[in-house]
C-alpha cells in the first residue's frame, strides 16, 4: 500500500508554498528527510513516484510546487517572477520548516532535483553547506546562464542584449529577471563549494541540458 500522505502549506515572506509530505509506514521518533524539487514548468506531482520510493525506505519525503515554477503550480507567485534565486528561497523556506518537524531528524536532511531543480538544489546545498546531508542531481539544469547569455531557453528566443519585460516561453510567460539574473553567473563556481557526497544522474541523449554540464559539475566538485 502506498505510504500516508498529507498536503501542507509552508510560509515564505508573504507568499504560501504548497507541499505534499510522504511519510514511512513504520513508527519512529526521527526520520532522515528529503525534500524534491521540480523542473522548469512542473510541478509536486512529477515527483510523487520518487517520493513513494524515499518513503517506503524510512524517510520524511517532501514535494512541492515552486512559487510561479509552473502553470499546474499551488502555490502562490506568477511566473513572471520567477527566476533562479526566487527557486532557491522557497526551497530554504521548505527546509527550514521541514528541519524544523519534531519526528524530523534535521541532520539527515537530503536534498534531490530535477533539471531546474537540481541545479535550484545545488545553489541551495552550497549555500546551507553541512545542513545537507547529501545532495542528487537527476539532469541538473548548469545551461540556464548559458542559455541566457545565448539568448535560447527552452522553448524561448531573445535578445540577450535587450531582454523584453516578458518572454513566451511556450504556454508559460516568464519576466526579464529570470533570463537577466544569471547572465553573469558560472554555475560551477556557484555550487562547487557544497562539502557532502553528490549524486548526479544524466543522460546522455538529452536535448535540452547537454550531458557535458554534468561532466563540469563532477569535475568542480571533485576539485574542491
Amino acid at each position: 500500500e502506498p505510504p500516508r500522505n498529507e498536503e501542507m502549506w509552508f510560509q515564505n515572506g508573504e507568499k504560501k508554498i504548497y507541499a505534499k509530505m510522504y511519510l514511512p509506514a513504520e513508527e519512529k521518533d526521527k526520520y532522515p528527510a528529503v525534500v524534491i524539487s521540480h523542473g522548469f514548468a512542473g510541478s509536486s506531482e512529477d515527483n510523487v513516484s520518487r517520493a513513494e520510493l524515499f518513503a517506503s525506505n524510512g524517510y520524511v519525503a517532501v514535494v512541492f510546487d515552486f512559487c510561479g515554477g509552473g502553470l499546474l503550480s499551488k502555490s502562490d507567485g506568477r511566473t513572471t517572477d520567477m527566476t533562479i534565486f526566487t527557486e532557491q528561497a522557497d526551497l530554504e523556506a521548505v527546509i527550514a520548516h521541514v528541519q524544523s518537524l519534531p519526528y524530523v531528524d534535521p541532520s539527515g536532511l537530503v536534498l534531490m532535483g530535477c533539471s531546474q531543480g537540481g541545479f535550484v538544489s545545488a545553489l541551495t546545498a552550497a549555500k546551507l553547506h553541512s545542513q545537507i546531508a547529501n545532495l542528487a542531481l537527476f539532469y541538473p539544469a548548469l545551461c540556464i546562464p548559458d542559455d541566457a547569455r545565448a539568448g535560447k531557453m527552452m522553448f524561448a528566443k531573445f535578445d540577450p542584449d535587450n531582454i523584453p519585460d516578458v518572454i513566451p516561453c511556450g504556454p508559460m510567460k516568464l519576466g526579464r529577471d529570470y533570463a537577466a539574473s544569471v547572465q553573469k553567473m558560472d554555475p560551477f563556481a556557484a555550487i562547487a563549494s557544497y562539502p557532502g557526497q553528490v549524486l548526479i544522474l544524466h543522460g546522455k541523449k538529452d536535448s535540452i541540458v547537454d550531458f557535458q554540464y554534468a561532466v563540469k559539475a563532477a569535475d568542480a566538485y571533485e576539485s574542491r
